[in-house]
């Protein structure tokens, strides 16, 4: 079994923690030994892209084999008065850990800071929290999506050209961070390029919406960058193909496009030829890690900044720590990795 293990202080009854298919050492996986350490309240953010439902399935997967012992798991659909109120159910049912991916991370800091006084740790997935204490934030570094998305299209525009920016949620950390890097890596590498900032609160009919008037107003656009493929991919390549401009790469016309989340249909997609790359968002290790650091508060675990073990760092925040999982980059080459967990999850 492949180690997951980060580097930590204290002294550990086991070389290993656990890993998303089983506990090791000295838990190892039946539900009586997790329920032991107590229940952990799991909220799902939505589950309306293919990239939450992947995530979903495997926490699923994850607590089905013991890794903590979970109450029924909520799910706030990208409503943080919902997340709040599913929250304090959880306590309310005696939880003594919380996972939870805030979608709005600057309204949720004062339910953090109630639970913190429960002395009730929290895993964050995906976003981290502008306020209020975290045992751990789980989430890739999403500053370098915006950079490498940026480095990509550069150097395949050779420097020049128009690009459109389908923007996230900039009240969201994760929009913010890939919004600001693109921004300051396209002034620095590539002031050539003209970038087109369309905000779109994760909303693909918004993105499609600005995407046509951009087009309208500038038939010449050379390259998108989409932030988020499970919202944005659809209905940019049904527009594209609507106006006449979904033409496969290496032909004449072909509008350069990465994306990011890394879900089957954009793997699909690249194949085709009809978007060029994305960066694969880790779904399966997202679910395992917000278990893992989960069933690690419950354990009285703790984390010091500097790699793991498991190809990662963990970065001290103001309110906690952090564990930046990594992303790679999919082109045509390595497009079939069996390693990328879309392509794992074509095969069940």
């Amino acid at each position: 079994m492949r180690q997951r293990t980060p580097i930590t202080t204290g002294a550990a009854c086991c070389a290993v923690l656990l890993a998303a298919t089983a506990l090791a050492g000295c838990n190892r996986g039946s539900e009586g030994s997790a329920a032991a350490k107590g229940r952990v309240g799991i909220d799902m953010p939505r589950t309306d892209t293919d990239f939450w439902t992947a995530y979903q399935g495997y926490v699923r997967k994850g607590v089905d084999k013991g890794t903590v012992a979970a109450l029924p798991l909520s799910n706030s659909q990208n409503d943080v008065a919902k997340l709040v109120a599913n929250v304090q159910t959880f306590t309310d049912q005696g939880a003594k850990a919380v996972v939870m991916a805030p979608q709005d991370t600057g309204a949720i800091s004062t339910t953090l800071e109630r639970l913190e006084k429960r002395n009730v740790p929290v895993v964050t997935v995906d976003t981290r929290p502008d306020k209020g204490q975290v045992y751990m934030v789980v989430r890739a570094d999403n500053r370098a999506y915006g950079r490498k998305s940026c480095e990509y299209l550069g150097e395949k525009l050779g420097g020049e050209g128009r690009v459109a920016e389908l923007q996230g949620d900039l009240s969201s950390v994760n929009g913010r961070d890939r919004s600001q890097a693109f921004a300051s890596c396209m002034k620095k590498k590539y002031p050539k390029i003209k970038v087109h900032e369309l905000p779109t609160n994760w909303d693909g009919k918004e993105a499609s919406g600005k995407l046509q008037s951009l087009l309208a107003q500038h038939p010449d656009l050379d390259g998108i960058y989409m932030q988020a493929g499970g919202a944005f991919l659809q209905p940019t390549l049904a527009l594209l193909g609507q106006k006449n401009r979904l033409k496969k790469a290496g032909t004449e016309g072909h509008i350069t496009i990465i994306s990011n989340d890394g879900i089957p249909e954009e793997l699909a997609a690249i194949r085709k030829g009809t978007i060029d790359a994305t960066l694969s968002q880790p779904a399966d290790l997202y679910a395992e890690y917000a278990l893992y650091y989960a069933r690690a508060a419950l354990d009285g675990k703790k984390f010091e900044p500097g790699p793991t073990d498991h190809g990662s760092k963990i970065i001290k925040l103001p309110n906690g720590m952090e564990d930046q999982l990594p992303a790679p980059l999919v082109t045509r080459k390595n497009v079939d990795d069996k390693g990328l967990w879309a392509n794992q999850l074509e095969k069940k």
